[in-house]
């Protein structure tokens, strides 16, 4: 049996991967879509590719064709009601997005405590854990490209001009930086709130996706930064049904 497994978490605007061979990770990378050729190198006979995309159509395409020209296939992994002992809650469970539920499988393995699985991304997604593995839900906000763009979209006077986080800015950049760093804080601490009063204890927080590194510092609940959380999650999934 083939044991190479290329894992590919495919992100609104960025792809990261995973090379997977006799249970260990050989190599890792990311980028974004308009250049793929560190994916490509991967791509050789023989490889098993797993997907967890929430792309957009023309991303997905993009990566379809890269894998048909390598006369590879994919399997495209989707959220289930159930893997192990993990329970998805979801009203419609493969509603709930394929990266999250990497993202608890990962948060599981690793923590086998209350834990609430931060993605910051394009958008960040907050979701609780319960300590015997039941999803209680999660939130969806805008990610920090998001709320800037929402800014600068529907008023007049905020520029797309860099600025820094502050505890009281006094420029308007300033004040958009540390606005965004402040509204994506709040519903993190929120549903730590929330979820340390279902569980009785104080959960663990881990913090993946690309803009996680910088909400971190500004964080008053501590919390891990694991940014292949998503690619672990899928490293479980894909391990188990190659063993079947």
């Amino acid at each position: 049996m083939n044991r190479r497994r290329l894992l590919m978490d495919a992100g609104n605007s960025r792809l990261k991967w995973a090379v997977v061979e006799e249970g260990r990770w050989r190599a890792q990378g990311g980028s974004d879509y308009a250049d793929l050729s560190a994916l490509k190198a991967q791509l050789t006979a023989g490889t098993s590719c797993f997907i967890a995309s929430v792309a957009n159509i023309a991303h997905e395409q993009q990566l379809a064709t890269l894998l048909e020209a390598a006369g590879l296939g994919a399997t495209w992994l989707t959220a289930e009601a159930g893997f192990a002992e993990i329970k998805n809650t979801y009203l419609n469970p493969r509603q709930l997005g394929v990266d999250r539920w990497m993202g608890l499988i990962a948060a599981r393995r690793r923590i086998r405590e209350p834990v609430l699985v931060v993605s910051v991304g394009t958008a960040m997604t907050v979701d609780a854990l319960s300590a015997d593995g039941v999803f209680l839900g999660g939130v969806i906000v805008p990610g920090v490209s998001l709320m800037r763009q929402a800014l600068q979209q529907g008023t007049a006077r905020v520029a797309d001009a860099a600025g820094h986080w502050q505890a009281f800015p006094r420029t308007t950049a300033d004040a958009v930086q540390s606005g965004i760093m402040a509204a994506l804080c709040g519903a993190i601490q929120l549903q730590h709130a929330r979820l340390a009063e279902a569980a009785g204890t104080a959960p663990h927080c881990l913090l993946t996706g690309g803009d996680a590194g910088g909400v971190l510092p500004h964080l008053a609940v501590p919390a891990e930064h694991v940014p292949a959380l998503v690619l672990e999650g899928m490293d479980c999934v894909t391990k188990e049904g190659m063993s079947r």
